[in-house]
Parts: C-alpha cells; structure tokens; sequence
C-alpha cells in the first residue's frame, strides 16, 4: 500500500502546522518538515517540541532562509528530502506541500488512487514553446545569473541583469536539457526522488546552472523528472487543487468551499483561508475517514471563472479598431433572433425558412460548427469570427446576395448586440423569452461545465439560483440598452401575439406569420 512522505516547506503559524502533522501522520503517512530560517526561531522551537515525539515526523538537517524566486527554495525542498529518505524507508511517494494545503480526500482514498496510478505526477511543460509564463520575463529567467532578490533588493537584481544584458553575457542552458516548467506543488514516487538525488551529486554542472536561474522552484524538478523519467511514467498534473485570479493571486478557500473542494479531481488543495476553522476541522476529520465515497464533477476551475466573470461582461469603451472603418452597409437590414435555448431559435428559423426566402444562419458566434459558406478561412473560428465580425457579415450579405439576413445570438452576447445595432444598417432584434425549469438548468450547467454528472445535488441546489439570475440579468441588460426595433415573443404568450410580432420582425403578413409561431412543439425541451 502506498504510504506517503510530505514535503513540508513552512515560515510560519505552528499551530496550524503541528495539527497538520499530527492529522497526516495518524494516518500512518510521514512528514519531513523545513521551517524557514528567517522566521521566528520561537515558533520552530514549539513544532519541535509538540512534534519531537512523533516517529513518524522529521525535520531537515539544515535549514536555510527562504526566498521567493531564489535557488534557496529548492535547497530547502531538497533538504526535507534528503531528511524523509532517511528517516522513512517505507515512504512510496513523496508529495510537496505548504503550510496553506490540506487534503480533500481521505487518506484510504490517496492511498489506492496513487496504488493504482503507478506514475509521477508533476506538471511540465516545454519552457520555450508552451504559454505557462504569461507576463514577465521568460528567456532571461535562464540564459542570465540572478544573485539578487527582486523583491528585497530590487535596485541591484535589476542593475545586475542590466549589466549583464549589455555586456552580452548570456550563457547556454546545458545542451541535454530540455526545460520544462509547471507548478511546484508535485507528488513523485520514491524510486524518482532516490534518481533525482542521484542527479543531483552526479551532475553539478546542472546544480550549478539552476542555482543562479530566476524562480527555478517552477522548472528544476519539472525539467529533472522529464530527463530521468520515461515520458509515459508521468502525468503532466498536480494532484493539489488550486486556482489563480485574473490578478495572479491563489484564490482562497473558505468554510462554504467544502463540498465544492471534495467533488474535484484532485487530493489536495490550496490554500485555505486561516480563517475558515469550521473547513479545516470538517476537512480534518475527512482524511482519517474510511469507506468515504467521493462523486467527481470536477467543475471548480469553470464554476469560478463563470461567478467571477459576471461583473466584467460586456464592458467594452469603443469600438474595436479592425472595426472603425467599416459598415454591413446602409441599403442592408439584419435580423436577429436572440434566444438562450438555443434549440428553440433553431425551430423557430427552420419554420422561417419554410415560409420566407431570407437567408437564416444558426449560432454562428457562440458554435463552432455552424454551417457556413467558405469565406477565405474568416469562418473557421469562433475567434476570428468575433474579431472580423463586421467584415464576416458583409461577405455573408454578399455570399447569399441579399440585402436581408437573419442570424441567431445567445443573449449573453451583448457585445455583438451593441456593435451590430450601432451600425449605419438598419438592425432589428427578436427577443424569443423562454421558461427555465430546474431540469433544463441542470443541463444547462453540465453542458458549460459548471457541473458534472457526479455533482453533489446540494452543490446544484445552491448553484441554480445562480444560473437562473445570470440568465434573467442578460435579459435586463437587452432591456436596459432599449435596442431600436426591439421585439419580443413569449413562451407564456398567445399566438395571436407573437405572430404580431414576428410580421413586424419579418415585416410579413400575419397569416405567414401565424404558420412560424402556430407549431405546438415551438418551446418544447
């Protein structure tokens, strides 16, 4: 059975760190454990005191001060390291931890995920050609010596880089390395950490190479593992959960996290807020649990980004600037139908193509495979459809040489809504308002992500309101813009009303109209 030594790297609240010690290892598991030399000697000497008793509990022979950025993060790691490989010869996997991570799966469960997933698991991708640095400097993180802290001494980091860059002293990253670059919160098997400090006393050219390079904590066992380890041994992830803010910043976990923490596919996560006590106690008591089943739905990293992003939608001040110039043309009238059930707009153009000869286009900038005309490859994306939108509409005028055209919108497409109806052509819009059960809202959520089939029903109780407010709020906000030619159906509606209103959208007779709204099935799920 897999037993698992933690890697512990810490600088700070010991309370916090001895009850995670004492919950980790009372499931038979191991600690090693580097408390950084800068912090409050007091405090390393109260975790060794409470721990000093503990078998099961180590502490790196040397410690260092710790910071950011610098070399003396992996020393530190490489410390703990060469302290567990002693002291625990039993430990099968060797897993990173900070002091802010705590386990969101019982240790039974841990136990037989890593026995029945015989690999490594660490993130790692190519340095070079892979977008995981996404501001900042890249190159000069290796080919420059970084003796400074750019943080603490910040005027000499720089005038050291600046020295070097006008001296042109770079210098080549060791020709047998391929970098890699990924989080540093990994979980290795015991026979790749033993190859690893092999690496390490065999290969001091590489040791000397990474212990001047900026941040190498995110590439120096991401790169070692990829150059030891046979490729289909390891699994580009990490098993601790944790998420990131427009800003850079760890997203904080806090009491009412808890079931959301447990439906991830993950065993740990980070970081939780010091002060949710009532989730560090419930999240305690988990680990030493048996028989606990766990339903994966995975939708955290989703579920985040869509409550986050509600407060920035549609927030555009001008127009775009491959967008200034042109114009779908004045002679030219578009039509819109904008609808959230998707399937709903759909029925409703097909019944329009049936009783008019106006070209109709489906989702074409919310679905990829919507049938389209080739237009020259602007067609192929979503992407590029949304970035030559204006100039996508007047090749399809002209594709289908008319001067009407109708084309579906999801409502939460303001942005589009805004650009077409400020164009010199004359814009009409169909506003199709459907009813949501909670059953169409469930669907809705595992379709975009926000939920999965395993998703805990009191995760889903506590998200549709959610949804269902999102949705009404895309609707205030088509109101709130008053759209000329703004028209309306309803699935609560007469016939006889909507049918007025679509002859005024289509500018046809009633009776034609009539034929379009007149199917029972219109509105159906």
């Amino acid at each position: 059975m897999a037993r698992i030594a933690f890697i512990l790297l810490c600088h700070k609240d010991p309370e916090a760190i001895i009850s995670q010690a004492e919950r980790l290892t009372a499931a038979g598991d191991y600690m090693s454990i580097h408390f950084d030399a800068r912090a409050n000697p007091d405090h390393f000497r109260q975790i060794k005191e409470a721990l000093q008793d503990n078998p099961n509990v180590t502490f790196a022979r040397k410690r260092i001060k710790c910071g950011w950025g610098e070399w003396s993060l992996v020393q530190a790691t490489l410390n703990a390291i060469d302290a567990a490989l002693v002291a625990f010869p039993s430990a099968t996997h060797f897993y990173m931890l900070s002091g802010d991570c705590m386990a969101i799966k019982s240790a039974q469960y841990s136990h037989d995920f890593l026995d029945d997933n015989d690999r490594d698991f660490i993130e790692s991708f190519d340095f070079f050609d892979s977008d995981w640095i996404k501001t900042g400097m890249k190159e000069g993180r290796l080919i420059y010596r970084h003796f400074f802290n750019e943080r603490t001494q910040p005027k000499r980091y720089y005038g050291a880089l600046n020295l070097q860059k006008k001296l042109g002293l770079e210098r080549e990253i060791p020709q047998d390395l391929q970098i890699q670059i990924g989080s540093q919160w990994w979980c290795l098997r015991r026979r790749t950490i033993e190859w690893i400090m092999d690496f390490t006393r065999a290969r001091k050219d590489v040791m000397r190479f990474f212990r001047t390079t900026w941040i190498p904590d995110e590439t120096f066992f991401q790169t070692l593992v990829r150059h030891i380890v046979p490729e289909e041994e390891i699994e580009s992830r990490t098993l601790t959960f944790l998420m990131f803010s427009d800003y850079g910043m760890p997203v904080t976990f806090y009491n009412d996290h808890y079931d959301l923490l447990l439906s991830q596919d993950f065993l740990f996560a980070r970081k939780i807020s010091p002060e949710a006590r009532e989730l560090k106690a419930r999240l305690g008591a988990l680990y030493a649990a048996e028989g606990v089943e766990f339903k994966i739905s995975n939708e955290g990293r989703s579920l985040y980004k869509f409550l986050t992003g509600r407060g920035r939608i549609g927030r555009r001040f001008g127009m775009r600037f491959w967008e200034t110039e042109s114009s779908l043309g004045r002679e030219r009238e578009l039509l819109i139908v904008v609808c959230k059930k998707w399937h709903v707009a759909k029925r409703l153009l097909e019944q329009i193509r049936k009783a008019t000869d106006i070209p109709a286009i489906e989702y074409l900038f919310n679905e990829e495979s919507t049938p389209l005309p080739d237009l020259g490859g602007i067609q192929k994306t979503i992407g590029k459809r949304h970035r030559h939108r204006r100039a996508l509409m007047r090749m399809l005028f002209d594709y289908y040489s008319t001067d009407r055209l109708i084309i579906c919108l999801d409502p939460g497409a303001l942005d589009l809504l805004q650009d077409f109806c400020g164009d010199r052509s004359t814009t009409k819009l169909l506003e199709v308002e459907v009813e949501f059960s909670d059953d169409f809202l469930v669907g809705h959520a595992t379709r975009i992500g926000l939920a999965g089939e395993q998703t805990p029903p009191e995760t889903l109780e506590r998200l549709l309101p959610t949804i269902r407010h999102d949705m009404a709020f895309e609707t205030d906000r088509i109101r709130d813009a008053n759209f000329a030619n703004h028209h309306r159906i309803r699935e609560s509606g007469r016939t006889e009303e909507n049918a007025s209103e679509v002859a005024q959208f289509l500018a046809i007779s009633e009776d034609k109209a009539q034929e379009i709204v007149g199917i029972d099935y219109l509105f159906a799920d």
